[in-house]
């Protein structure tokens, strides 16, 4: 392409306001739009050469219907909003960012585990409430606080994201339990085992999610495997949302099948105000900010950018649909 292609960017908003597009913008003509509702895409997009989008669907009506399309770029790891089929069936190469977040979203699962473990906030509010000014003791706490060495943390996907929460778990000594669909290297550390997930659900204290949404694992985590976890264990899931079979969480929650979730990400976000979570015993919930960094989203960009480049260079890079 010897001509600067025009680019959309379809939900710049998601990207925040404190990182640069200067990288994206001098290889084209850049337009970003902070928010497109389903019904302004068209319009929006129509002559676009690129397409950037985080979470903004395209549907195979949309790439259809943008007869001047090329490329679309996904401002994410995950690429589940995006027919990759009809892209494929245009030629038109779907390309992600994989490898932006690790360092973000590794540490914000650590710290929800150490919030279910610890109760920090829990206790810090009680502190400024008043209550150790009232206590006749030197000390109080409302929780057991537990220890995380010595427990066993399950992870469920291997990748980058997921082998990075497994150093962190085993930095505080805990073992390791992975799950991984296809062979994995053995990391350099111990105690570390791969298991199958019935073995990882029963045999953990934490089971963290780090797996791609796609059609086979929608509502992996359901009433069986919940029902093989401990009443002491606790969910953690910052990947998609629809891995989990909500419902049946809300049951488990409710039952003390087990101890508590965490959950950065749902079924439908932003939140409903009448989700069943909301309302859930011992459900921390947080909205979708465990890739957020602004260190994770400059890489995001960087690797976008070149994702952009080279397309434009006749190279794609990052493509998930097969298209060379």
């Amino acid at each position: 392409m010897t001509d600067k292609p025009r680019i959309v960017v379809l939900d710049a908003f998601t990207m925040g306001q404190d990182v640069s597009w200067e990288a994206i913008a001098s290889q084209g003509e850049l337009h970003l739009y902070d928010r497109t509702a389903p019904g302004q895409l068209l319009e929006r997009a129509r002559g676009a050469q690129v397409l950037f989008t985080n979470k903004a669907v395209l549907s195979r009506a949309a790439i259809e219907a943008l007869p001047d399309l090329q490329c679309v770029c996904v401002l994410a790891t995950g690429y589940n909003v995006v027919d990759l089929e009809a892209a494929a069936a245009r030629g038109i190469p779907v390309c992600n960012a994989p490898g932006y977040s690790p360092p973000a979203v590794a540490q914000h699962v650590m710290a929800v585990v150490l919030e279910l473990f610890s109760h920090v906030s829990q206790h810090a509010r009680a502190v400024r409430e008043g209550r150790w000014s009232a206590q006749p003791d030197f000390c109080f706490w409302d929780e057991p606080i537990v220890e995380l060495a010595g427990k066993t943390f399950g992870v469920v996907g291997f990748g980058a994201i997921g082998s990075r929460v497994a150093e962190l778990a085993h930095a505080f000594g805990m073992n390791v339990l992975a799950y991984a669909p296809r062979p994995k290297a053995q990391p350099p550390y111990g105690p570390f085992a791969f298991a199958g997930l019935d073995e990882l659900f029963a045999d953990s204290d934490v089971v963290s999610l780090h797996c791609p949404l796609t059609p086979e694992n929608e509502n992996l985590v359901g009433a069986r495997l919940l029902s093989r976890m401990r009443p002491t264990a606790y969910l953690v899931n910052t990947a998609r949302g629809q891995l989990v079979d909500e419902a049946a969480l809300v049951q488990a929650l409710t039952a003390g099948t087990i101890a508590g979730a965490a959950l950065d990400v749902v079924r439908e976000e932003p939140i409903r105000p009448d989700d069943p979570l909301l309302c859930a015993p011992n459900c921390l919930l947080t909205p979708h900010v465990a890739w957020a960094s602004r260190e994770a989203r400059t890489r995001l960009l960087r690797i976008t950018a070149q994702n952009l480049r080279a397309f434009l260079s006749g190279q794609p890079r990052n493509v998930v649909n097969g298209v060379g």
